[in-house]
């Protein structure tokens, strides 16, 4: 899948592998590119990577395992690794053990390595296209579980992701953070629920903005207000086991200029 690329990317794709079937868009769509590509696949499963990600030996095949063993997993999240840290050392490490379950919790995945089952993708309507960048697999996570099924961490299937800061040092890193988490809420949670998170989040965004010395959390908010209705218009209020239980940091948007 190739966003409107400018620096010679879907050439080489052509050139070097033209056993690929190499989707284009005419513009720059953000997280409505992915959306191109899980529609046009034909899979029982779908690998989720990002641009600068790619799957460890024989993960795959693992991920593959993981849903044949378990018809209530829909997302199989891997174990994202920072390629520089992990890769530059030599032979990668051994898998790391399993994590421990934390009764109730409800996790989320990390969109550079995780297995999804297509026909619940297709189901749940695919990444938020509104959101254009960031919070997508948190909000795709709500739907998942919403829908009856599970997400569920593999140390045994792992995904190094060639890490940038670049990006995310830019302006539109908190912007978009800061008004996917309103848009977020405004979705998933009761009315209730809804008013007490969106007065926290005005009051965050005007002590993070004279904190920071930034009126890019202020911006954001308006344009989460002033685009009120494409959240709206997909509202769906997930069930009180799934967002009371559901793990989001919000915060993390505030911390773009730290």
């Amino acid at each position: 899948m190739d966003n409107n690329s400018d620096d010679g990317t879907a050439e080489a794709i052509v050139k070097l592998f033209p056993q690929v079937l190499l989707l284009k868009t005419t513009s720059n769509i953000g997280i409505g590119a992915y959306n191109i590509g899980f529609a046009a696949a034909k899979g029982e499963y779908i690998l989720i990577l990002d641009d600068d990600s790619f799957p460890a030996k024989d993960s795959v095949s693992r991920m593959v395992e993981k849903f044949l063993n378990d018809p209530e997993l829909g997302v199989a999240a891997f174990d994202v690794r920072n390629y520089f840290k992990y890769m530059s050392q030599g032979a990668p490490p051994a898998p790391m053990a399993p994590p421990a379950p934390v009764p109730g919790y409800l996790m989320g995945f990390n969109g550079a390595g995780a297995g999804i089952r297509r026909e619940l993708f297709e189901r749940i309507g695919y990444y938020p296209e509104e959101f254009f960048l960031y919070f997508n697999e948190q909000d795709t996570a709500f739907r998942v579980w919403d829908c009856g099924y599970k997400i569920a961490s593999f140390t045994d299937c792992v995904a190094y992701h060639k890490f940038s800061p670049k990006n995310r040092t830019s302006a539109r890193t908190p912007f978009y953070y800061t008004r996917n988490m309103f848009w977020l809420v405004w979705k998933h949670y009761p009315l209730a629920e809804c008013v007490r998170l969106t007065m926290l989040f005005i009051y965050w965004c005007i002590y993070y903005s004279f904190e920071q010395h930034t009126f890019i959390y202020l911006k954001s908010m308006l344009n989460a207000f002033f685009n009120i209705k494409k959240p709206i218009a997909k509202r769906r209020p997930v069930s009180e086991n799934v967002w009371r239980n559901m793990r989001v940091s919000f915060i993390v948007s505030f911390t773009g200029y730290r």
